[in-house]
């Protein structure tokens, strides 16, 4: 699709929400090293056709997957993320932490991501991680990014607490749609999604009623919930008709099946 075509788009609405239910937390949940090609392999391997991951930028602007700040808790390397540049990013090993089948595996940037989605024929939630003072620029960076180069028949879903990054990623891309990221519902939660221009929420899963749900509906908003482990729970919120159900338990839930 092109850019031309994909800049004419009408925004995405609830009703016509066209993405997979269940969506993969950072590629395999817990099952691979979070955020690496090989987490996202095997999320597809058991049948996932979307994913979740974290995008933020390097030193030297380059979006690539990782979710902390810290660079200590999933690589060997130490330190702020954003204060080393690709070259020596891509250089980490961001596997040896998760068990020693993955030794060697490197951060991988966003392209590269976007190339396995095609190549899988997969859909993408990106949140935005920015870190402090680069909210906007990130979400710009990210989308022009992925307005430059995704292929896929779905278009990719920007997320992100911050809402600086979303206003970032909507002056580059007004097109992709967005969705507010909230851990609590704060007054004026559903306005500030609106004011943004969102397609979307998606929501910590306990705080999902069926009057969220109802209110989310009337105003044209997707839903989606994270993260999502319980059955009962995965149960209560298919009932109440959420559309997305962010999981670690790739290897438990059925993505295909639609159901429990």
């Amino acid at each position: 699709m092109s850019l031309h075509l994909m800049s004419s788009m009408a925004p995405i609405e609830a009703a016509n929400w066209p993405y997979p239910r269940w969506i993969a937390h950072r590629g395999a949940g817990r099952l691979a090293p979070e955020n690496t090609l090989s987490a996202f392999r095997l999320g597809r391997a058991y049948g996932y056709r979307m994913f979740e991951c974290d995008v933020r930028l390097s030193a030297d602007g380059v979006p690539f997957l990782l979710h902390d700040d810290l660079l200590e808790r999933t690589t060997n390397g130490h330190g702020l993320a954003e204060a080393l540049d690709w070259t020596a990013l891509s250089q980490l090993d961001a596997g040896s932490w998760h068990s020693p089948p993955f030794s060697g595996e490197r951060l991988p940037s966003l392209q590269e991501v976007t190339r396995f989605c095609h190549e899988a024929n997969c859909g993408l939630n990106v949140e935005l991680k920015p870190g402090p003072g680069s909210e906007h620029e990130t979400g710009r960076v990210v989308a022009e990014t992925l307005a430059r180069g995704w292929r896929g028949a779905l278009l990719p879903v920007l997320s992100s607490f911050q809402s600086a990054a979303l206003a970032g990623a909507r002056q580059a891309a007004d097109f992709l749609p967005r969705a507010l990221l909230v851990e609590n519902l704060a007054p004026g939660y559903l306005d500030a999604a609106l004011e943004l221009g969102c397609s979307a929420m998606v929501v910590e899963h306990s705080l999902i009623t069926a009057q969220v749900v109802e209110q989310l509906a009337a105003a044209g908003l997707a839903l989606l919930s994270y993260t999502v482990n319980d059955d009962a729970e995965a149960e209560r919120l298919l009932t109440l008709g959420v559309q997305g159900i962010i999981t670690d338990r790739v290897d438990h839930f059925d993505p295909l099946s639609g159901t429990v």
